[in-house]
């Protein structure tokens, strides 16, 4: 097998399992909330009239859709990935020697004086 040299992207990844069902999950319970509510007010608004058919229709079909949208998952294949190559160039080397670099602060240890000796 050949390796890819490249370096992979983490935006191509596909959602993380955990996410992927959370989401599914939350839209299941909106949807069978909708259909609770469609039940509720079918059984309440009186008089029956074309209303209670639309909200009857609600509560009969909205568990298929609940179910179809739960069990299927996100199409992950139209993404995208991100290209992870760096998009500007390096700068210039910088200088080796502390002399040459202001912004570097170098510090030298001392050995420990004696005591009651003043430092400097």
């Amino acid at each position: 097998m050949k390796k890819s040299t490249r370096a992979q992207s983490a935006t191509s990844l596909p959602p993380a399992p955990r996410d992927d069902a959370s989401s599914r999950m939350t839209t299941y319970y909106i949807t069978m909330g909708v259909r609770a509510a469609c039940f509720v007010l079918m059984v309440l608004i009186t008089p029956y009239g074309w209303h209670t058919a639309v909200l009857a229709l609600g509560a009969i079909v909205l568990p298929y859709f609940a179910v179809v949208l739960a069990n299927v998952g996100k199409d992950t294949r139209s993404r995208v990935a991100e290209n992870p190559e760096r998009a500007i160039t390096a700068a210039a080397a910088p200088p080796q020697s502390p002399a040459e670099r202001p912004d570097v602060i170098r510090l030298d240890e001392q050995p420990p004086s004696e005591p009651g000796a003043i430092q400097k």
